[in-house]
């Protein structure tokens, strides 16, 4: 048996949440499957064998998908925020979850065709908006307020004035 985590993350899936952790698993560093745990019996929204927790790893964060049904839908309530160094990095993880059935939404934030948002940061963008110049930060938190996918070269421009 693997060691418990003290404390994890637990998704609530439809009934896909196998297919979740293998995609985060392939698109993004320091992130894995682990066990697939199978329902003994019979539950409101699936049988006995199948899949009902997965554990699994996000860039280090321990995580559990529950397969629980319909009852329940992600919200943006809960997002993962991951912390890029360039742009590429960014178009990397953003294509990766928009084209894999995903949505784009507003500031750098989408979701996963599972629901689960996603907030996709460049580290310029932080650094930006929490500048001690407060009129660079104000610009290019304005410049932010207008993309989906984060613009780092529009982000350093607005900096700039």
């Amino acid at each position: 048996m693997t060691k418990i985590a003290k404390n994890t993350v637990c998704l609530w899936y439809e009934r896909d949440a196998e297919a979740a952790a293998q995609f985060y698993a392939r698109t993004f560093p320091n992130s894995s499957v682990g066990a697939v745990h199978r329902a003994p019996g019979d539950f409101p929204s699936g049988k006995q064998g199948d899949v009902l927790t997965v554990e699994f790893t996000v860039m280090g964060i321990p995580c559990l998908g529950l397969n629980g049904g319909a009852a329940f839908n992600q919200t943006e309530a809960f997002s993962f925020q991951v912390a890029t160094e360039d742009q590429a990095e960014t178009d990397r993880y953003w294509n990766a979850i928009v084209g894999n059935g995903g949505q784009e939404s507003e500031c750098g934030w989408c979701k996963d065709k599972w629901g689960v948002s996603w907030q996709i940061t460049p580290i310029a963008l932080t650094k930006a908006y929490t500048s001690p110049d407060r009129s660079a930060a104000r610009r290019a938190f304005d410049a932010m307020m207008t993309m989906k996918k984060i613009d780092i070269a529009a982000i350093e421009a607005a900096v700039r004035g």
